[in-house]
């Protein structure tokens, strides 16, 4: 591949909906990985609209990211909680619950965990 490479999200490779409508996310693959862009909506839960598409009882995706806007609770099955706000780096281990806090939608960058995230079983 080239030595620079642009994509944009807007044109993203692949868009994945999440359940009722709750948001999205979008993919752009890379000779790195995939890296994602979700857009939660307020209301949004992943026990609520990720866990049907997914079929684990809690995320089991590993994330490495950033918050670009909104907030975003995140409870690991430990009971271990954070709520994550722009600006945050963020590094979660798989085993968890996310909600959007806030009635805006929440938009978190990913390089590690959205390559199979809200992907069909």
């Amino acid at each position: 591949m080239a030595g620079i490479v642009r994509k944009n999200f807007d044109s993203a490779d692949e868009t994945r909906p999440f359940e009722e409508g709750m948001g999205r996310l979008e993919l752009l693959e890379t000779d790195h990985g995939p890296v994602g862009r979700a857009v939660f909506e307020p209301g949004w839960q992943w026990s609520k609209h990720v866990k049907p598409l997914a079929g684990t009882d809690s995320c089991q995706a590993a994330h490495l990211g950033y918050v670009v806007s909104g907030g975003l609770k995140v409870v690991m099955d430990d009971g271990e909680d954070i709520e994550l706000r722009p600006g945050d780096f963020i590094q979660i281990d798989p085993g968890h619950d996310a909600w959007v806090l806030g009635d805006e939608p929440c938009v978190v960058l990913d390089w590690q965990g959205y390559g199979d995230y809200a992907k069909p079983a």
